[in-house]
């Protein structure tokens, strides 16, 4: 039992991780609606600024405290990622404004190039470390409860409270502040934002400045464990699974995402991998989106779960009278069509009639539903 808590905590560890990652995706995604495939270079670029800075302020300004050069080194390396967010908005985005998504999609591949070299060009290529102080040794936990405890690594706890804390603090200002439910509206319609006086050009400046702090954070936490390297960049591609998992404009799906993506890796390699030789944890997270992805389009979705399920509970449940046909009907009118539309009329859907129960449903629920709940509890 302990081994499989070692193994489910850094799993939940490295999901966290993964999140922090794919929140990039997806603040870039809500404010723009494209698919932004230069998070991974930003993570890099952000990473390389840190690590060099870290480097250079002791020498040049004589301080020795490690804390003082990690502060300023992130408050650079920060300044340095709102520069570049300016300067996607002003070169690239501002002359992109109502274009198609796959503009707009090539027009962040061209960015990752561009990032790539510019931090290869002032950073350097060789391989650097980032040392923020964070613990590394293990510590053992529960001793009490299972022999020998169960181990867990003071740097992921740290990193993945880090990000945690992160998380909150982002759906808070999407959830309450003015700036983001202005955020929300641009991601909705970009003419209609613009035509009720929102600023695109200054919105989108402050969702890649946000981005930009989210991909610094990120990648002091995995330059920390790895080491800031050009293939730091392929952790971006490790949260792919992630945003497909939990959707493209979901802080929380993001979160969710990440943790079943990292649980999923960590139990497969340890329980699955020595019966197919090792190597699950590489690729398990794109397998589990290729299953998945297919359950977003929504004529398979009907197909292949819908249907059955509705046949399912129609020959266990007594037959539905007029008024629930109508009331089942319209309800998955509206939940495939409506809500699921991010434009719900909800009028329409608060209008639909209500279904009565006849007096063998409300029977059934009285007595079998009623006894299994019993047991349940």
């Amino acid at each position: 039992m302990a081994f499989f808590l070692e193994t489910l905590i850094g799993g939940l560890m490295a999901g966290m991780l993964y999140s922090l990652v794919a929140l990039g995706f997806v603040l870039i995604y809500k404010a723009s609606g494209v698919f932004n495939f230069a998070q991974g270079a930003m993570v890099l670029f952000a990473a390389l600024a840190m690590a060099r800075f870290a480097e250079w302020i002791p020498q040049w300004t004589g301080i020795d405290n490690m804390i003082v050069a990690n502060l300023l080194a992130f408050v650079i390396a920060g300044i340095c990622m709102f520069a570049v967010a300016w300067l996607i908005e002003r070169l690239v985005l501002r002359h992109l404004v109502n274009q198609e998504g796959a503009t707009l999609l090539m027009a962040t591949l061209g960015i990752t190039y561009f990032l790539e070299g510019l931090g290869q060009t002032f950073f350097g290529s060789d391989i650097y470390k980032i040392d923020v102080g964070m613990p590394k040794e293990p510590v053992f936990l529960l001793e009490s409860m299972f022999e020998g405890g169960v181990l867990v690594n003071k740097e992921d706890v740290i990193a993945a409270g880090i990000a945690a804390a992160l998380v909150v603090i982002l759906s808070i200002f999407f959830q309450k502040t003015k700036t983001g439910r202005a955020l929300r509206a641009v991601a909705d319609d970009h003419q209609a934002a613009q035509s009720i006086g929102i600023p695109l050009n200054r919105i989108w400046v402050i969702v890649w400045c946000v981005a930009g702090v989210v991909a610094l954070v990120a990648g002091m936490i995995w330059g920390s464990k790895l080491g800031v390297q050009f293939s730091l960049t392929t952790v971006a591609l490790r949260a792919l699974p992630v945003v497909i998992l939990g959707g493209l404009t979901s802080v929380p799906g993001a979160i969710i995402g990440g943790l079943i993506i990292g649980v999923g890796e960590k139990l497969s390699e340890v329980y699955l991998g020595p019966f197919v030789g090792g190597g699950i944890e590489i690729w398990f997270a794109y397998m589990l989106a290729l299953v998945v992805l297919p359950l977003l389009i929504t004529p398979i979705r009907q197909r292949f779960i819908t249907a059955p399920l509705l046949g399912f509970y129609s020959k266990i449940l007594p037959p539905l009278s007029d008024t629930e046909k109508v009331a089942l009907e319209a309800g998955t009118v509206g939940f495939e069509g409506e809500l699921f539309s991010g434009k719900p009329d909800w009028q329409m859907l608060l209008s639909q009639p209500k279904p009565v129960l006849t007096a063998e449903e409300q029977a059934f629920l009285d007595g079998p539903v009623e006894t299994v709940c019993g047991m349940l509890n």
